[in-house]
């Protein structure tokens, strides 16, 4: 009963000898199919070159992976010393790092390849995106001053009329120097308030087209079918919004506010005081400093505004980089984790089979080590014992008294006698062989 265990162990590497074999060939194909389809996608010339070239790397990474896990599954579970065992792992490792270099990133490239060259797609449509909204706000920044120059244009131009009408100012009526200068500076503020305005226009238009180049970019992600026509669209499409996207940036009269407002204070030239009288003159002369001083805090805070909305960061040009499958899997491998554990299980699971055979013959080692010798011997080996002792028997040696000699002539030398060792010298013993008995008389009958 004690051999039981053990010889169903063996019966049963005997018989899952076959399926490993078949599981091997399987698993072998299927990774070739994949690394087949992996392959095309990254490689480029003739339709004719590119299949012959990626049948030819696909059969080989197959008949690699057969022959590679068949030899482990053959040698790795027979060995038995410290030393072999490590070189074999070692051996093993190296192989797997290999398997992984030629095969499985490509067989993760045909199973998401497509999934991760859409996700490049779709993060480069948010980042352009993003460059068309910040590029758009720059540009409204400059249209938050419009109040400000709206007011200013408003308070200089009411009081060249109540000074005209009125003299509120001067105290004394009529078109002189002092509505002169406020004229003057209503002017100049509505000259800004019309370059303002006239940029609305444009700049509604180009964010309009930037919004209908990214709409046909979601499209495209989105659209069934092949992922490489669609993505040489996209490139198309990408090229387009980067000129909208540089154009809308330079749309921008920031510049343009930040040069008139240092013109207002720079550029301010006050009319002479043409009064009919002294004190005319000079009460003319002292609104029109009140207006240059007015005109410099305008001119500053202008300037300060202008400086802000130019010290934002400008819009870097983005450039569309195309990925082909196999590249978009490497980059972006952490988002595509079930898809990596497949194509590597796919090429290393034959090595959980090569230890379960080294599990099981270790095993099967240790219960017969276990096992007397007399309950471990064959059928095949019985049968040669009892040849023997018919042998020694019909020569007339005493195989009791030979056992004692031979314990103790292992006493002696202080080594015990092993179950199963003989009592007579080996070559005494192969002389008894009844073959070889027969031999000899035949070469002494010639």
């Amino acid at each position: 009963m004690a051999l039981g265990p053990t010889q169903r162990l063996k019966d049963g590497i005997v018989a899952v000898e076959t399926m490993t074999r078949f599981a091997l060939a399987v698993l072998a194909l299927a990774s070739g199919v994949y690394t087949y389809l992996g392959v095309r996608s990254i490689l480029d010339g003739s339709p004719t070159g590119v299949f012959f070239a990626a049948i030819i790397y696909s059969v080989s990474v197959s008949v690699g992976i057969y022959a590679f896990w068949s030899y482990m599954a053959r040698f790795y579970p027979h060995i038995t010393s410290r030393t072999g065992k490590t070189a074999m792992l070692f051996v093993m490792a190296a192989g797997a790092a290999m398997i992984l270099a030629m095969s499985s990133w490509l067989n993760a490239a045909a199973l998401a390849g497509s999934a991760a060259v859409e996700q490049h797609l779709s993060e480069t449509v948010e980042g352009y995106s993003s460059d068309l909204d910040r590029a758009h706000q720059n540009v409204l920044a400059v249209q938050s001053l419009l109040p400000d120059i709206q007011r200013a244009s408003e308070r200089f131009s009411q009081l060249a009329a109540v000074e005209r009408q009125s003299g509120s100012l001067t105290g004394t009526t009529g078109s002189g120097s002092v509505v002169q200068l406020l004229a003057q500076m209503s002017g100049q503020m509505k000259s800004l308030e019309a370059n303002i305005n006239g940029s609305r226009e444009q700049v509604a238009e180009l964010f309009e087209q930037g919004q209908k180049r990214l709409e046909t970019m979601r499209s495209l992600i989105s659209a069934p079918g092949l992922i490489e026509p669609r993505a040489d669209q996209f490139s198309t499409e990408a090229v387009a919004l980067t000129g909208v996207i540089s154009s809308l940036s330079q749309t921008s009269i920031a510049p343009s506010i930040r040069r008139a407002a240092d013109d207002l204070s720079l550029g301010f030239i006050a009319p002479v005081a043409d009064g009919s009288d002294a004190n005319l003159i000079n009460r003319q002369d002292q609104v029109m400093a009140t207006v240059r001083a007015s005109v410099a805090a305008q001119s500053k805070a202008l300037a300060k505004a202008a400086d802000e909305i130019l010290a934002r960061p400008p819009i870097v040009e983005r450039r569309f980089v195309p990925l082909s499958s196999a590249e978009a899997v490497l980059h972006y491998a952490q988002d595509f984790i079930p898809a990596w554990a497949g194509a590597i299980s796919i090429d290393l699971l034959p090595g959980v089979m090569v230890f379960i055979l080294a599990v099981a013959h270790a095993s099967i080692r240790k219960q017969e080590e276990q096992l007397p010798y007399a309950e471990g011997i064959t059928a095949a080996e019985l049968m040669r014992a009892l040849e023997i002792q018919r042998a020694l028997s019909a020569s007339g040696v005493d195989i009791e008294t030979a056992a004692a000699k031979a314990e103790k002539r292992a006493e002696d030398d202080g080594e015990p006698v092993k179950d199963g060792e003989s009592a007579e010298e080996p070559n005494n013993i192969t002389n008894l062989d009844p073959r070889s008995r027969g031999r000899d008389r035949l070469h002494d009958d010639r």
